[in-house]
């Protein structure tokens, strides 16, 4: 399971339910991520009025 690289809580993402361009917030500091992927799972970081250089976070990168 990825975690939120903001404060590092696990994200809780139920990789069968959810679809490319959906987006998953952080329970813990509100973080908005964008489902970029699902195979393996990415996300990208959502912030209003920046182009898409955001960070990816994929399942591979876990700890």
């Amino acid at each position: 399971m990825p975690s939120c690289p903001e404060c590092e809580t696990a994200l809780n993402i139920d990789v069968e339910e959810v679809e490319e361009g959906d987006v998953i917030a952080c329970d813990e500091c509100g973080t908005e991520y964008e489902v970029v992927g699902v195979e393996p799972l990415e996300l990208a970081r959502v912030e209003e009025g920046i182009e898409e250089e955001d960070v990816i976070i994929t399942e591979d990168e876990e700890e």
